[in-house]
């Protein structure tokens, strides 16, 4: 039988409520840093909820000349931009008529796509008629534009589509472009996700669902996962991307890796449209699945980041699923959230959170979960608490991702 491929990580961007890029993202949040504020993309007065973890560093016009930008809803903005900068750290240019053109691809994971530009065009619709109605809008707003975009600034003639799972999307763009990788069809995949759903309705319907933080007095404060006192998501918008490659090619290139993708795992919890499958059998299958796939044991494991929403359902569950897919190696494992600093990316959740795995990886350091301060002794794990941790080493992570629909993505990086 012909040896699995293997697939690595050679450059890794990101845009957060945080920083600006990967490393300015990394260093806030071990620093504990909250993006959380009071909402500035459309007057919430009158809202239940009126906080977010917004990219307010993000100025398309610092990544893209004005004209360009204008063609692009902010979703995509922020997908291109996290792939611009994994492209440049992982040093490749593809030039369009080489070899490596159709070996290499994309997957970009959205939840909702263009969701702002979709808003603003009904309004422009009712308001003015047809005749004002952009003819950009449909490809500005729909889901896959990220991902084109970013195939037509690289050169990506090979694989490229968009996975749309809710919040699982990156963490399944991120696995499903490894499994390219590995069969064989690609050698070189920019992975990863974005969004930008901070918007009037999204914030509304969220919050009618009961699922936001309605701690408006004090955002800092409000995304707080595992907490006794959790009451629901903080949303966040932004983009992380990573670039993946096949093992041999890559160290032949003298590329640096900065991890392995050695596991994939997903399940469905086949229960509801929005909570997860009571008692964490569903996710934990996901991560005994990306275990298996990894070819470790719970006890190789050394860190999870939690997906870790800190809404009440979500957060249980996620410990409960850890308790059954690790056994009795749970307690000796550190979880964290660093939601609890950029809020809910949606579906750039995965992406953002394999970036901060990678960075434990290299670093051995472990990102906080900031505002457990009253542990809910339904999640009794340990969650590196308020501060970040410095351990002897890392050397294989997992990422959990779960999703609206019951979808469960777990990835396993490991040290390369």
């Amino acid at each position: 039988m012909t040896a699995r491929r293997r697939v690595v990580v050679t450059g890794i961007g990101a845009v957060s409520p945080v920083g600006t890029t990967a490393e300015t993202t990394w260093e806030a949040l071990i620093s504990g840093v909250s993006g959380a504020g009071q909402i500035a993309a459309f007057d919430a007065t009158g809202f239940k909820t009126t906080i977010a973890a917004e990219a307010t560093g993000f100025d398309p016009e610092d990544h893209f000349e004005r004209k360009d930008a204008r063609r692009m809803d902010r979703c995509t903005q922020l997908a291109l931009a996290s792939a611009n900068e994994a492209m440049k750290h992982a040093g490749l240019v593809i030039d369009p008529e080489s070899a490596l053109a159709p070996r290499a691809g994309a997957v970009i994971g959205v939840g909702f796509g263009g969701m702002a530009t979709f808003i603003d065009e009904v309004r422009v619709l009712d308001e003015r008629g047809p005749g004002r109605v952009s003819p950009i809008g449909i490809p500005k707003i729909i889901p896959n534009m990220a991902a084109g975009t970013v195939s037509i600034e690289h050169n990506l003639m090979g694989p490229v589509s968009c996975a749309v799972t809710a919040c699982s999307a990156s963490a399944n763009a991120i696995g499903d472009a490894a499994e390219i990788i590995r069969r064989g069809a690609a050698d070189v995949m920019v992975a990863g996700g974005a969004e930008a759903a901070i918007t009037d309705f999204a914030v509304a319907s969220f919050a009618q669902a009961r699922a936001l933080t309605t701690r408006n007095d004090d955002p800092q404060r409000a995304s707080r996962p595992f907490d006794l006192d959790r009451d629901g998501f903080l949303m966040g918008e932004g983009g992380a991307a990573l670039v993946l490659e096949e093992r041999d090619a890559a160290i032949a290139r003298g590329a640096e890796i900065l991890a392995e993708v050695t596991g994939y795992g997903m399940s469905a919890d086949a229960y509801h449209i929005t909570l997860p499958r009571p008692g964490g059998m569903g996710a934990a299958r996901a991560m005994s699945a990306a275990l298996d796939d990894a070819a470790i044991s719970p006890e190789d494991l050394d860190y999870i980041n939690a997906h870790g929403t800190s809404t009440d359902a979500n957060d249980a569950t996620e410990t409960a699923a850890i308790k059954i897919a690790l056994g009795e190696a749970a307690h000796g494992i550190p979880v964290s959230s660093t939601k609890s600093m950029t809020g809910h990316l949606l579906g750039a959740a995965g992406a953002m959170e394999a970036v901060v795995a990678i960075k434990s990886l290299q670093t051995g350091v472990l990102a906080p979960t900031i505002n457990l301060e009253t542990p809910d002794p339904e999640c009794d794990l340990d969650y590196v608490p308020n501060e970040a941790r410095q351990t002897a080493g890392v050397d294989h992570a997992m990422s959990n991702s779960f999703g609206f629909g019951g979808h469960n993505v777990a990835l396993v990086f490991s040290k390369p």
